[in-house]
């Protein structure tokens, strides 16, 4: 049986309501996280070893457009590649949680509606934290580096993050969309090219006509040319308005995605019984 919490009457109080039922969800996520640290180290070998793949075994036949390190341009790509990859995570976790019944148990309890997907989301921001910096220390061991000031650093970084914690909420929303795991490795199958057809790994000057358009236009792209720009490193151009104004689309893909899937998944959640 599904109780039906009493809300509370002020906004205030339905605000600290959701707020301290969104730490309590956070810190059961964490606390699963730290107990499982074969799953953090799986976590983290994929990017890392794609690293050392790219910028070592195929990182010599690249041309980097305008000429410049190969891993230097490369780093960027990674980040932003890890910041769309933490959709499986968010995604899976949400899945497991429905199948397990946790997710049931949640909304037996008098929570906050809310609290359940916003706690989802810190601990996963909290985790892209951790992998964003393991990846930074593992581009400045190949190489990489910044050459722009340390403000520029702190900008590129920002604006992953922010990737990050819009595609949580479009993982957050298909995980309570779709039925079981099974379903979700079709889901997992599509993210892949989706990353590869992005200036993620060669520019999309280098790509037919029609691909270079798409590549031009995909938020990652956006995300992953102003991480270059603001970090200085070699990789820009292009003749498209997306390739010129990668900042701006930075910041309003992200906001774009969040304005869509936030209220799409706290309303799904909200309806999962009906």
């Amino acid at each position: 049986m599904i109780l039906t919490p009493v809300i509370p009457r002020t906004t205030w109080e339905r605000l600290r309501w959701g707020v301290v039922d969104a730490w309590v969800v956070t810190r059961r996520h964490l606390t699963h996280w730290i107990r499982r640290p074969v799953q953090i180290v799986g976590g983290l070998l994929f990017p890392i070893i794609s690293v050392l793949l790219f910028g070592y075994v195929f990182g010599s036949a690249m041309q980097v457009p305008g000429g410049g390190d190969y891993r230097e341009f490369l780093m960027p790509g990674m980040f932003g590649q890890t910041m769309v990859f933490g959709i499986g995570v968010t995604m899976a976790a949400v899945i497991t949680d429905k199948e397990r019944g946790i997710t049931t148990r949640f909304r037996s309890m008098p929570m906050a509606r809310s609290g359940v997907v916003v706690g989802r989301s810190l601990s996963d921001m909290l985790n892209s934290v951790v992998d964003l910096v393991v990846l930074v220390l593992c581009g400045l061991l190949v190489g990489w580096q910044w050459r722009d000031g340390f403000g520029g650093v702190l900008a590129a970084l920002g604006l992953l993050l922010l990737l990050r914690f819009a595609v949580i909420w479009v993982g957050i929303y298909i995980g309570l969309v779709l039925p079981n795991m099974e379903s979700a490795a079709g889901i997992w199958g599509l993210l892949f090219p989706i990353t590869m057809i992005a200036n993620t790994f060669v520019a999309p000057q280098m790509m037919p006509g029609w691909l270079g358009t798409i590549a031009d236009w995909n938020p990652l792209s956006a995300t992953v040319g102003a991480a270059r720009e603001l970090f200085g490193n070699p990789g820009l151009g292009g003749d498209s308005w997306a390739a010129n104004n990668p900042v701006l689309l930075a910041v309003i893909w992200p906001l774009v995605l969040v304005a869509i899937f936030l209220p799409l998944s706290v309303r799904k959640y909200r309806n999962l019984s009906r």
